[in-house]
């Protein structure tokens, strides 16, 4: 296995300090950030109890990030979370979660391009385009630094032109909204 296969391990120690093991040097919440989006995986441990504190460290650079007004999490999404935590749902919602980031990862740059490819059987459907144009920013903004999606690789879609897309593509779109309504459906058993 090459070591870019392993997460990186950052080991935090007693004055809360972040310590790369891998480059022998201190490092940032933002530090970690940027590592994260260039596709590495990362393990946070404490030195003395040798606790994993990943998830911890994680939800801390997502709430910064949401504090500096780099909103990804919709309010409504924020509140179903907290609602989660206190209710039967809290089992299903990490399920739901993870299939639908595993959908997306999947899918990555392929989604972006067929959303504006080949005309949509609901394109007449009032509110369609806004709907859409909405969802291109998301994928946008949860896609940024993704490994395999570059920069302004939805330029097109930015400026309002379609894009031109093989048949093949739309029975891709076709194959995998039937797998998440098999999915969603499961879930609801």
């Amino acid at each position: 296995m090459a070591e870019t296969d392993k997460p990186l391990l950052i080991k935090r120690y007693a004055s809360r300090r972040l310590y790369n093991t891998e480059t022998s040097d201190y490092v940032t919440l933002e530090d970690i950030a940027r590592i994260i989006r260039e596709g590495r995986e990362v393990q946070i441990v404490d030195l003395k109890s040798g606790d994993d504190l990943t998830r911890q460290y994680l939800l801390q650079i997502i709430a910064e990030h949401e504090s500096r007004g780099e909103n990804v999490l919709p309010l409504a999404v924020l509140t179903d979370l907290v609602r989660s935590y206190t209710t039967q749902a809290q089992s299903v919602v990490p399920q739901f979660l993870a299939m639908s980031f595993d959908m997306l990862r999947e899918g990555q740059s392929k989604m972006v391009e067929n959303m504006t490819s080949l005309p949509n059987p609901m394109a007449g459907m009032p509110g369609f385009e806004e709907m859409q144009r909405q969802q291109q920013a998301f994928m946008r903004s949860m896609m940024a630094g993704w490994p395999g999606v570059a920069p302004g690789e939805d330029a097109q879609a930015d400026q309002g032109k379609p894009r031109e897309s093989a048949p093949e593509d739309l029975a891709e779109i076709k194959r995998q909204l039937a797998e998440l309504q098999s999915r969603l459906d499961t879930l609801k058993k």
